[in-house]
């Protein structure tokens, strides 16, 4: 693989967006050595679904508010300034913290080319799709998803 001697720079208003029912997405960085994206989620509002990357490592950002994460069994709480980084195949799901908004920034590496998905994610937030789209897409966007229902609730049933 040749090494990028380029560097990308993306200006506030150039990203790349799609509207959620409960915040908002921008696109920074869509595959390579990362994908970026900048997730806004009204209070309480939840981020995608439960689900795994066999082949990224996630980290999350924290920018303002305070986020609710389930990373495997483990319920935590991070606030504006906290950091978050998963590993490959432990499940995860993501939201705003009940009565807070989160904003925060999401990077994958290696990246995947992933805004498609994303897209799609916002359709069916918006009622305009349904999950069961994204099913066949789950190799392509390294995004496994996870039966994890009431994933806020302190114990898995």
């Amino acid at each position: 693989m040749k090494a990028s001697t380029t560097a990308l720079v993306v200006q506030p208003g150039e990203a790349a967006g799609a509207s959620l029912t409960d915040g908002a997405f921008e696109l920074l960085a869509d595959g390579g050595a990362v994908s970026a994206s900048r997730l806004t989620l009204a209070a309480g509002a939840d981020g995608a679904p439960p689900h795994h990357h066999k082949l990224s490592h996630e980290l999350f950002y924290v920018l303002d508010g305070t986020m609710l994460f389930r990373l495997g069994g483990t319920l935590t709480t991070v606030g504006k300034g906290g950091l978050v980084v998963i590993p490959p195949n432990l499940p995860h799901v993501f939201g705003a913290a009940e009565g807070q908004v989160a904003d925060v920034v999401v990077v994958l590496s290696p990246g995947i080319e992933r805004f498609g998905y994303f897209e799609q994610l916002a359709a069916i937030s918006r009622g305009e799709a349904e999950f069961a789209s994204l099913l066949p897409e789950q190799h392509r966007y390294d995004v496994h998803f996870e039966d994890i229902p009431d994933w806020r609730s302190a114990s898995l049933r």
